[in-house]
C-alpha cells in the first residue's frame, strides 16, 4: 500500500499500488458485468480496482494493449506486471476469497484445456451473453 506520504506518484500508479489489481473489463458485454457486480459485492477489502476497456480511464493504463483487452481479459498486478485470460479470473476471485473455485482452471493438466476453452468463449462472448441473458451487449452496463 502507498503510504499517505508518498506524493511523488501519478495516480496511476498510487491506484495501482493501493490495490492488488486493477482489472480490465469490456462494460458492454452483459456477463463481463455481472461477473464484476459478483466481484465488486465481495471485495469487502477493495483490493480490485475495476476498468472498462470502453472508458477514458484507460488512457492512464498506457502498458495495457485497449485492442487487446477488448479482446481477452486483461490485469495489471501491484508489480506492474500484466496478466491475462484466467489468470486474471483466478487472481480476482483469490482476493475476494473464493481461489478455490477457480484454481483448478489454474491446475497443471486442466490449464491448458481450459484456457483453450477461454479464448473461445472469449470471441464469442456476445453471443453467449444473447443466449443467457436475451442481451448481446449494453451500452456501459453498470456494474454498480
Amino acid at each position: 500500500m502507498i503510504s499517505s506520504s508518498s506524493t511523488n506518484s501519478s495516480a496511476r500508479d498510487s491506484l495501482t499500488n493501493a490495490h492488488e489489481l486493477v482489472l480490465f473489463y469490456d462494460s458492454e458485454c452483459p456477463l463481463c458485468v455481472r461477473e464484476m457486480q459478483h466481484l465488486k459485492k465481495k471485495d469487502h477489502w477493495n483490493r480490485i480496482h475495476l476498468v472498462s476497456v470502453q472508458s477514458e480511464e484507460m488512457k492512464d493504463y498506457p502498458q495495457v494493449d485497449t485492442g487487446a483487452a477488448h479482446k481477452v481479459l486483461h490485469g495489471q498486478l501491484a508489480s506492474g506486471r500484466v496478466i491475462t485470460g484466467l489468470d486474471v479470473t483466478h487472481k480476482a476471485w483469490s482476493l475476494v476469497g473464493y481461489g478455490y473455485v477457480t484454481g483448478v482452471l489454474r491446475a497443471p493438466l486442466v490449464r491448458p484445456v481450459a484456457d483453450q476453452f477461454y479464448k473461445v468463449f472469449a470471441r464469442n462472448r456476445h453471443r453467449i451473453a444473447a443466449l443467457v441473458t436475451g442481451q448481446s451487449r449494453c451500452q456501459q452496463c453498470s456494474i454498480d
